[in-house]
């Protein structure tokens, strides 16, 4: 009879709909299936929970969305029978409370006047609130039910966008117990403070949570699952912090005490499908770098290792660089985001750790100072931004696209090339300005004379002694030039008033302008791999530029031998074995670059994540093989495989590392 009731229902007309609904209310079906549901009589009750239960379900399957949503006084009323029938722990009641929240999660209030309301709403609210806060202080061996998390969020969202068209009005609500200083209507009054009330003992609740799993930090594996609903209640928390002034900074705050616990849980359960841009925009100090690091790469595309989608190239080698650039710079996004294949031209040698080397050789090549597209600072030869001049090529701003690509390829990958960038390059990719103090590394010499600048006695900068106007004279490529930085600069003198906006408009057209276009199109080839140029700004925005650091160069501590050995096994040898005993002396007894060419040799790796060994992919093997004693040892980098035959001493060990560990032997030598 229920089906066939349904089925009566006009589908194209939503308000011709929620009038026929209406009869099922006003015949009082509901009260009369709950009254049978109360049967001692088990037919009876399992046949009553059947139709209760084939209502929502069939409705969910025939309705449309606004259709279906019009059943939600329906679930309301079969809400409030059973809470009265059987209290809030009863099945049925949790499942027709939830299909009343999928009901009422994108419910307008205003628009769907005579549906449902917001005192309608609330109780639920405060009913899981109450729940959630005791499952979560007096749980000790789980938390919340997914369920109860799912409904109080999707309960929250129209009650929070009710609130939320006064906030937007009148700025965040100043919490007293005067319902006239909300700005809001009386009889909202409870209600918002029943919701402060609420939002307070639930961070202090997961407050105390965080700093349990901060306790239990060394066992932290073993509680698999156990915590995976704080973040979705902490993500509502965040969003009702918003509605009254001050909750966003005490919960914030709550955060940065439990970085540990919160950063845990990122890396832990945050996934790619997951929301996650309120981490993403705010929570970048109450994070540390391995959350920060997996909310970035989450916004890169998985690589993909079906053979048939990769992207294929054939590369050689005596011209790497433009080679490389018309596979990438030419290529479909859509086909790199797949995944490369690739090999050296007359090598026979093909997976990952010819990847991994390709990928070193070809951003080493494009941040080569002589290749005019990138220039290194001064004082750390590793960091660079782009070069004003890159313009001397024709083809500069492709090669930028081209960088852009290599540069999300790499992080797609997580291949640590050895390359990083300056702050000045970092900010702008994020979106953000540049300040005086942002170029400290850039040029040093031209930070300290624009300190000189403000720092000047005004009476001496008022009498000209700079003998400076609004202009910028430079020098490029051979020819003198001269730039105004704003209109009628020439014969705008620099006094001790507006020093600042000369010091600001200098470095706006020496580090920003100056290099628009180049950072434009490095923008750009990174979005190609991201998908989009929003996820482009997102990942940068989220990152600190440390963090970028040690993504893109990896560990800057010299290679620990104990942390090797640590990861590494062996095949054919045991611990044990002198030959084991004998590699290990030589490996400590080699300089810093002996052993990076030693790990080159062995993996196609010459930077280290910042977890040392334990980052890598997966550990490091050494095999025995039958070879002659005068053979070398062989590497499959793939697999990070290193193989050599039972040398009879430490000298002749030494020595076949020896050879191996030179830097034109150890490069480019690994097979497959």
């Amino acid at each position: 009879m229920l089906l066939e009731f349904l089925s009566l229902t006009p589908q194209t007309d939503p308000d011709k709909a929620y009038g026929h609904l209406q009869i099922f209310t006003a015949s009082s079906a509901p009260g009369a299936l709950v009254m049978l549901y109360m049967s001692s009589y088990k037919l009876n009750r399992d046949a009553a929970a059947d139709a209760i239960t084939n209502f929502f379900s069939a409705s969910k399957i025939v309705f449309n969305k606004d259709t279906y949503n019009r059943c939600a006084p329906i679930a309301l009323e079969f809400c409030k029978w059973l809470c009265r029938a059987v209290g809030t722990g009863d099945p049925l009641y949790v499942f027709c409370r939830s299909s009343l929240a999928s009901m009422v999660e994108l419910t307008d209030f205003q628009e769907k006047k005579g549906l449902i309301g917001f005192k309608d709403i609330f109780p639920f609210v405060k009913e899981l609130a109450v729940k959630l806060s005791h499952d979560l202080l007096f749980s000790t061996e789980s938390t919340p039910l997914s369920s109860d998390v799912r409904d109080f969020s999707a309960l929250l969202v129209p009650v929070r966008k009710e609130i939320e068209r006064y906030v937007v009005n009148c700025g965040p609500i100043i919490f007293t117990y005067r319902g006239e200083n909300f700005g809001l209507p009386v009889p909202y009054f409870e209600e918002i403070r029943c919701l402060h009330e609420i939002f307070v003992c639930l961070l202090c609740n997961l407050d105390t949570c965080l700093m349990k799993i901060e306790e239990r930090a060394d066992d932290v594996t073993k509680q698999d699952g156990r915590w995976s609903q704080y973040l979705a209640i902490l993500k509502e928390l965040n969003l009702v912090s918003k509605l009254y002034l001050g909750c966003d900074k005490m919960f914030w705050e709550t955060m940065k005490r439990r970085t540990v616990a919160l950063s845990y849980l990122i890396v832990r359960y945050v996934k790619k499908s997951d929301e996650h841009k309120w981490i993403l925009d705010e929570g970048k100090e109450a994070t540390n770098f391995e959350a920060r690091r997996h909310l970035a790469m989450l916004l890169l595309p998985e690589v993909k290792f079906k053979y048939e989608e990769l992207h294929e190239m054939l590369i050689d080698r005596t011209n790497l660089l433009a080679v490389s650039f018309e596979y990438i710079a030419h290529a479909d996004p859509n086909t790199l985001r797949a995944g490369l294949f690739m090999e050296f031209k007359n090598e026979d040698a093909t997976g990952p750790g010819v990847l991994r080397e390709w990928f070193i050789l070809v951003c080493q090549a494009i941040f080569n100072p002589q290749n005019a597209l990138f220039v290194a600072c001064p004082n750390d030869r590793r960091r660079f931004f782009p070069n004003p001049a890159s313009k001397v090529d024709p083809l500069h701003l492709e090669y930028f696209i081209f960088s852009g690509r290599m540069i999300a390829l790499a992080l797609m990958h997580k291949i640590q090339v050895g390359i990083v960038f300056d702050r000045v390059f970092f900010l702008q990719l994020a979106g953000h300005s540049i300040s005086l103090e942002d170029i400290q590394d850039a040029d040093p010499y031209f930070y300290s004379s624009c300190k000189q600048i403000l720092e000047m006695d005004p009476e001496v900068v008022d009498q000209n002694a700079l003998g400076l106007t609004f202009v910028h004279e430079f020098e490029e490529l051979g020819t003198r030039k001269v730039v105004e930085l704003c209109p009628g600069g020439g014969s705008m003198i620099v006094n001790s008033k507006n020093r600042k906006q000369y010091v600001d408009s200098l470095i706006q057209h020496c580090f920003v302008t100056s290099i628009g276009e180049q950072v434009t199109h490095f923008i750009k080839g990174f979005a190609d791999i991201v998908s989009s140029q929003r996820l482009q700004r997102s990942f940068f925005h989220c990152l600190e530029p440390k963090d970028l650091d040690w993504m893109l160069h990896g560990s800057e501590n010299s290679i620990s031998v104990d942390d090797w050995k640590a990861h590494t096994d062996y095949h054919g040898f045991n611990k044990t074995d002198s030959q084991i005993s004998w590699f290990w002396k030589a490996v400590e007894d080699m300089t810093t670059e002996q052993r990076k060419v030693l790990l080159f040799f062995w993996t196609s790796i010459k930077y280290l994540p910042m977890e040392g060994f334990g980052g890598l992919a997966s550990r490091l093997d050494i095999f025995k093989n039958s070879e002659s004693f005068d053979c070398l040892p062989s590497s499959h980098t793939c697999f990070y495989r290193l193989s050599f035959p039972a040398y009879p001493s430490l000298a002749v060990m030494c020595d076949r590392l020896r050879i191996i560990t030179q830097e034109h032997v150890g490069c480019s030598f690994g097979t497959w």
